[in-house]
């Protein structure tokens, strides 16, 4: 399998993957603000995409700033409801050119664990005050079955290696080994989200057209290979197809909040 190349997070529909985890960007806001108030702070929300969790810091009261690398997405955001409150920067998450020690707080909804983690981490601290609290989601591997990836490894073969994986964040032991040198008081939360498509057919329309990712790796593969490629998705998918026709399963994620030292 060859390389990958970066997502381009503006091909597909963003938004629709925005719009199936935005209850996690909620869960890692309200996680934050219990370990230091949102009301009147500074918060920074790194890799925000189309905004979910930089909104729903303006709801608990905070004055926000919104990161992404993504123009198109940031131009989403800036349409959502609350999205005139936020101040909006295209930027490397790694690489925000913000002020050192300007917020109280950084969130992040699934957003920071696709940024190179050295320089991701070494920013955030950059950024954030003494006693700032730094919150984020990630996705936890499941070495079962994942009908969003293991189609991909049946029909492509496992990724190249490389220096970083985005679901290394989705582990507790490598997680406190990255904070470490600058962060205290991890406290790391289990979940998981639910993924609901009224049919197969909406499924499948989904990684085809919508998540920005598969989409990108699909256009990417030849007319046979994009055709065994779907044929596995929608076998994977079968396998949770209910009664109804719906399609429903489980993926893990952690929400990890810790204190800057």
């Amino acid at each position: 399998m060859p390389a990958p190349k970066p997502t381009n997070w503006a091909n597909g529909r963003y938004v629709a993957v925005a719009e199936r985890i935005a209850a996690v960007a909620e869960e890692v806001v309200m996680a934050v603000d219990h370990r230091t108030p949102l009301a009147e702070a500074e918060v920074v929300d790194l890799a925000c995409g189309t905004g979910s969790a930089a909104l729903s810091a303006v709801a608990a009261g905070a004055n926000v700033t919104g990161v992404d690398i993504t123009p198109e997405l940031l131009e989403i955001a800036k349409t959502r409801p609350g999205g005139e409150q936020v101040t909006w920067v295209a930027a490397d998450a790694a690489h925000t050119g913000l002020p050192d020690g300007g917020f109280d707080a950084a969130v992040s909804n699934m957003g920071i664990i696709f940024v190179e983690p050295t320089s991701l981490v070494a920013e955030v601290a950059r950024l954030l005050r003494p006693g700032a609290v730094f919150g984020f989601s990630s996705w936890v591997r499941d070495d079962t079955e994942n009908p969003f990836f293991t189609p991909i490894v049946a029909v492509l073969g496992p990724p190249p290696p490389t220096d970083y994986t985005h679901d290394q964040w989705g582990d507790r032991d490598t997680v406190a080994q990255r904070l470490a040198a600058d962060f205290d008081d991890l406290v790391v939360e289990t979940s998981s989200l639910t993924w609901n498509f009224a049919s197969l057919g909406a499924a499948l329309a989904f990684l085809e057209n919508e998540s920005p990712a598969h989409v990108n790796l699909f256009q990417s593969l030849d007319g046979p290979d994009r055709d065994r490629l779907r044929a596995a998705f929608e076998a994977a998918l079968s396998r949770h197809v209910d009664g109804t026709g719906a399609v429903s399963f489980s993926s893990p994620y952690l929400v990890t909040t810790a204190v800057r030292r």
